[in-house]
């Protein structure tokens, strides 16, 4: 600009984030399975919640979370005095970057990881570092491997988004002891509720003080549109964070609805259970159809064809049906598309649908 104006360096070589599409032009049956939302929506005692608060919509919501982290507290077991809310796990992870790393420092992680990594590098001035994984599986040698004395920060997503694998607690275990001592290994908890009896860190962040969890409430929860998520980590970082958050980050109704849900354990165990049920038969339907994909800890598969251009080929098929995947190029996996697992007749149609794409080749 002639004026002089300039963002921060880096800034302008963030790729802009692009979300799952939602409409497709022509079509009014739209079947959308490229975001991961639960397709049994969210509990009904937190819709119940959510429409209770309209009646304090002229209030300040609570700038302590308190009523939210007592409840996470009493459902996973952890101190609520060490949990803190944000605008979905996002923020709190963009959070950390902005806290601990800057110009001069590396933050690291791996090729096929959630692509907002590398932006909230680039953020904060920082360098991002990419470590190739090994069959679209983490690799953790490799990730120790790429850590330097300017490494601030590892973010680590498990199950990983979008392969959908996920990597044996002991070796998360090894990948935190194995950092450099002024490095914080951040974990991305999103899919964690689909794994039964999985802590998602809780017991490596209360064993050590360079770990850190993150969750969502957009997932299994259901509650992607009003965009809650929360960490649980040592209290030194927690209270970092504390300081950079917007005292108001959260609506009162965002937090109503997220407690409701949080406590309703029988609706996430059903949700958990039938994503369980359609996501194995998704990935044996498919795979009968010579479209493999690798063992899924998440709410999606990602479905691997011959080529990128048969996967493109297929998507543009499956958009003629009135069907939304989301293709993966930008993770580095153009020869895949990652389908989000629907309920039965979602699944069924995806099937049926790329039982057709293959036919007619």
């Amino acid at each position: 600009m002639a004026n002089g104006i300039r963002p921060q360096p880096g800034i302008m070589d963030i790729a802009l984030y692009v979300g799952g599409a939602s409409q497709l032009a022509g079509q009014s049956n739209v079947l959308k399975l490229s975001s991961n939302e639960n397709p049994l929506g969210a509990s009904p005692a937190a819709m119940q919640a959510f429409a209770r608060a309209a009646h304090d919509l002229h209030r300040y919501p609570s700038t302590d979370h308190a009523a939210l982290r007592v409840a996470i507290g009493d459902v996973w077991g952890v101190d609520p005095a060490r949990v803190i809310c944000g605008v979905g796990s996002g923020e709190i992870l963009k959070l950390l970057a902005e806290a601990y790393a800057g110009p001069g420092d590396e933050v690291v992680f791996t090729e096929h990881g959630f692509s907002m990594y590398p932006i909230y590098a680039h953020a904060c001035g920082a360098t991002p570092v990419v470590v190739p994984e090994r069959d679209r599986m983490v690799d953790v040698d490799a990730i120790l491997a790429a850590c330097t004395d300017k490494t601030r920060l590892v973010y680590l997503a498990n199950p990983a988004n979008p392969t959908g694998t996920m990597i044996p607690e002991a070796e998360v275990a090894r990948l935190a002891a194995g950092l450099p001592p002024q490095a914080l290994l951040a974990l991305d908890g999103a899919y964690a509720e689909f794994v039964a009896d999985y802590d998602a860190g809780r017991a490596l962040v209360e064993a050590r003080d360079n770990v850190i969890m993150s969750r969502t409430f957009s997932k299994i929860y259901g509650l992607g549109g009003l965009r809650i998520g929360w960490a649980y980590g040592p209290q030194a970082v927690i209270d970092v964070l504390n300081r950079l958050r917007g005292p108001f980050n959260l609506s009162a109704a965002a937090l109503a609805a997220a407690e409701a849900a949080m406590r309703d354990t029988a609706h996430t165990d059903r949700c958990r259970i039938e994503n369980a049920r359609w996501r194995d038969w998704l990935a044996a339907g498919l795979a009968e159809l010579g479209v493999p994909s690798d063992p899924s800890s998440a709410n999606f598969i990602l479905a691997r064809f011959a080529s990128p251009a048969e996967a493109q080929a297929c998507d543009v098929y499956l958009q003629s049906q009135g069907i939304i995947v989301r293709q993966v190029a930008g993770y580095g996996l153009p020869h895949c598309l990652r389908i989000t697992v629907g309920d039965e007749s979602a699944c069924r149609r995806v099937v049926h649908a790329v039982a057709q794409f293959k036919g007619s080749r």
